[in-house]
Protein backbone atom coordinates (compact mmCIF):
# COMPACT_ATOMS: atom_id res chain seq x y z
CA UNK A 1 0.00 0.00 0.00
CA UNK A 2 2.94 2.53 0.27
CA UNK A 3 3.17 2.78 -3.51
CA UNK A 4 -0.17 4.00 -3.51
CA UNK A 5 0.49 7.04 -1.16
CA UNK A 6 3.29 8.17 -2.70
CA UNK A 7 1.07 8.52 -6.04
CA UNK A 8 -1.66 10.73 -4.05
CA UNK A 9 -0.59 14.15 -3.29
CA UNK A 10 -3.30 15.62 -1.27
CA UNK A 11 -7.11 14.76 -1.22
CA UNK A 12 -9.36 17.88 -2.57
CA UNK A 13 -12.36 19.07 -0.54
CA UNK A 14 -14.99 20.95 -1.78
CA UNK A 15 -13.44 24.28 -0.29
CA UNK A 16 -10.74 23.59 -2.48
CA UNK A 17 -12.54 23.22 -5.88
CA UNK A 18 -14.61 25.95 -4.71
CA UNK A 19 -11.64 28.23 -4.75
CA UNK A 20 -10.01 26.51 -7.62
CA UNK A 21 -13.32 27.45 -9.59
CA UNK A 22 -13.66 30.43 -8.23
CA UNK A 23 -10.63 32.46 -9.26
CA UNK A 24 -11.01 32.49 -12.65
CA UNK A 25 -14.18 34.53 -11.97
CA UNK A 26 -12.61 36.18 -9.92
CA UNK A 27 -9.77 37.44 -12.51
CA UNK A 28 -12.49 38.05 -15.03
CA UNK A 29 -14.29 40.50 -13.00
CA UNK A 30 -11.54 42.28 -12.12
CA UNK A 31 -10.07 42.68 -15.33
CA UNK A 32 -13.54 43.69 -16.22
CA UNK A 33 -13.54 45.96 -13.67
CA UNK A 34 -10.27 47.97 -14.72
CA UNK A 35 -11.36 47.87 -18.26
CA UNK A 36 -14.46 49.89 -17.25
CA UNK A 37 -12.40 52.05 -14.90
CA UNK A 38 -9.80 52.73 -17.57
CA UNK A 39 -12.64 53.69 -20.39
CA UNK A 40 -14.82 55.99 -17.75
CA UNK A 41 -11.11 57.66 -17.10
CA UNK A 42 -10.38 57.80 -21.20
CA UNK A 43 -13.84 59.48 -21.55
CA UNK A 44 -13.80 61.70 -18.84
CA UNK A 45 -10.09 63.04 -20.10
CA UNK A 46 -11.88 63.15 -23.51
CA UNK A 47 -14.70 65.64 -22.08
CA UNK A 48 -11.65 67.86 -19.96
CA UNK A 49 -10.05 68.20 -23.67
CA UNK A 50 -13.02 68.79 -25.33
CA UNK A 51 -13.42 71.88 -23.23
CA UNK A 52 -10.06 73.01 -24.20
CA UNK A 53 -10.40 76.18 -26.77
CA UNK A 54 -7.09 76.11 -29.54
CA UNK A 55 -6.22 79.01 -31.32
CA UNK A 56 -5.79 77.91 -35.52
CA UNK A 57 -2.49 79.89 -35.73
CA UNK A 58 -0.91 77.81 -32.96
CA UNK A 59 -1.72 75.16 -34.58
CA UNK A 60 -0.27 76.05 -38.01
CA UNK A 61 3.06 77.49 -35.94
CA UNK A 62 3.51 73.94 -34.88
CA UNK A 63 2.81 72.19 -37.41
CA UNK A 64 4.72 74.43 -40.18
CA UNK A 65 7.89 75.28 -37.38
CA UNK A 66 8.30 71.66 -35.76
CA UNK A 67 7.12 69.57 -39.37
CA UNK A 68 4.74 67.52 -37.27
CA UNK A 69 1.42 66.34 -38.67
CA UNK A 70 -2.22 68.76 -37.76
CA UNK A 71 -3.54 66.53 -35.47
CA UNK A 72 -0.82 65.67 -33.55
CA UNK A 73 -0.36 69.73 -33.32
CA UNK A 74 -4.19 69.47 -32.22
CA UNK A 75 -3.98 66.99 -29.78
CA UNK A 76 -0.73 68.69 -28.06
CA UNK A 77 -2.00 71.57 -28.13
CA UNK A 78 -5.03 70.21 -26.51
CA UNK A 79 -3.11 68.06 -23.68
CA UNK A 80 -1.55 71.48 -22.70
CA UNK A 81 -4.94 73.33 -22.44
CA UNK A 82 -3.71 75.47 -25.54
CA UNK A 83 -0.26 77.01 -24.21
CA UNK A 84 1.85 76.96 -27.41
CA UNK A 85 5.31 77.65 -25.60
CA UNK A 86 4.32 74.55 -22.94
CA UNK A 87 4.28 72.86 -26.43
CA UNK A 88 6.87 73.68 -27.83
CA UNK A 89 9.30 73.65 -24.76
CA UNK A 90 7.61 69.45 -24.60
CA UNK A 91 8.16 68.80 -27.96
CA UNK A 92 11.55 70.46 -28.29
CA UNK A 93 14.69 68.07 -26.47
Amino acid sequence: MEGAKEGVERVVDSKDLHHIFQRPWQATASIAASAETGWKAMHMRGKELAAVKINVADVNIIENELELDKKVAERTLLEHKGDVVTVIRHLLP
